[in-house]
């Protein structure tokens, strides 16, 4: 079987998602690739969208909520949205990379492509099997305008709403968010620490920023060095290069302050450290859960990751704060108090079940066979 799953650079939840799938296509035998599907249009048309993406939301996430709102609403009052008809030039890009490399079946962890499918589909354009993975724990604005065959949903929650907002119930499946095999790794704390240089008998924070280390990092690590004496911090900033810049310098002569930047062992940092803090991204919210670490939700980017949060910490699988205070309160608490820590842990074990990816590649497969 071969795969094409199209991707796009606006947050790296899409990205990692993908190379979930494609993993556990690799392993199975088959053939996948993973497409920046913007890309196609050629590097700068890429670069321009998703650059602008990760602009609004560092420097104005309140923006970026108001623009949310306002997709919601043009979502309910108009039958073809500008986001369609955007991402329907993409077509003639996509159809043309498809006639030159065909594929059994198109999975798309974001909006974007299924968009141009939809739009690809009205033309009668030959479109293989189309799967669509979403990535948060809310149906976000223009999925009921898109025509796929079938939708990965997060959560069996999500279902009711989905169809609400128009999508079909027999084209939904709820088998959760992809993650990558090392999230299942079985591994202790101890020896996670060994492999990472960690002191094996320490107590440790770990501040993530998501992939585009957004947030105040900076106002978290400080609160957290104020009200703890022994505890050590591990910062990830993820690719945001002037981030990690500025808290290398500002903690410098922080012994306890620990400043990694990006990093490709998430997995190992996360079984490793005893409290997350993390703004609630879909995919790292996810990874959490699956490997089993007490988490405590920071400011969401306004739009979807409210909406995780919520979902979460109504669920009891993290706990949150409206404030900054709050929050660093709240994780010294889960820290500890190891009752409420291991009873969080089972909450998320309950919810979310880590097999998202072997169960849609089980589906695709089953598909591909049905004559």
């Amino acid at each position: 079987m071969k795969a094409l799953i199209l991707s796009c650079n606006t947050g790296g939840g899409h990205n990692s998602a993908a190379r979930a799938i494609a993993e556990e296509m690799h392993d199975r035998g088959d053939e996948a690739y993973v497409l920046d599907y913007l890309g196609l249009a050629g590097e700068g048309v890429s670069r321009l969208v998703g650059d602008g993406y990760v602009q609004i939301v560092k420097k104005t996430p309140r923006l970026f909520g108001m623009v949310y709102k306002l997709g919601m609403v043009i979502s309910r009052l108009m039958r073809r949205s500008p986001v369609y008809y955007v991402n329907g030039r993409m077509a003639k890009y996509l159809d043309s990379y498809l006639k030159e490399h065909p594929v059994d079946v198109l999975v798309m962890p974001h909006l974007y492509p299924a968009e141009t499918i939809t739009y690809m589909k009205r033309k009668g354009m030959k479109l293989p099997l189309t799967v669509a993975v979403m990535t948060d724990y809310t149906c976000i604005p223009f999925w009921e305008e898109t025509d796929c065959d079938y939708y990965i949903l997060p959560h069996e929650a999500m279902k009711k709403s989905c169809v609400k907002r128009g999508l079909p119930e027999e084209k939904l499946r709820a088998f959760g968010i992809p993650v990558a095999k090392s999230c299942h790794r079985e591994i202790s704390r101890e020896e996670a620490r060994r492999k990472l240089g960690l002191d094996p008998d320490g107590k440790y924070f770990l501040a993530a920023g998501g992939s585009m280390g957004a947030g105040d990092l900076s106002e978290l690590v400080e609160k957290l060095l104020e009200e703890t004496s022994t505890e050590k911090i591990l910062v990830i900033c993820g690719s945001n290069k002037k981030a990690e810049q500025k808290l290398k310098k500002q903690f410098a002569e922080e012994q306890r302050a620990q400043i990694l930047g990006f990093t490709t062992q998430m997995s190992l940092y996360l079984k490793a450290c005893d409290v997350l803090f993390t703004k609630p991204g879909g995919l790292t919210s996810t990874e959490a859960a699956v490997v089993g670490v007490p988490m405590i939700h920071t400011a969401p980017i306004p739009g979807c990751e409210t909406v995780n949060r919520k979902f979460f910490t109504k669920a009891g699988m993290s706990w949150s704060a409206m404030t900054l205070k709050g929050q660093v309160e709240k994780g010294i608490q889960l820290m500890n108090d190891k009752t409420a820590a291991e009873d969080m842990v089972k909450k998320q074990k309950k919810q979310i079940h880590g097999d998202a990816v072997e169960r849609l590649c089980d589906f695709i497969q089953e598909k591909r066979l049905q004559p």
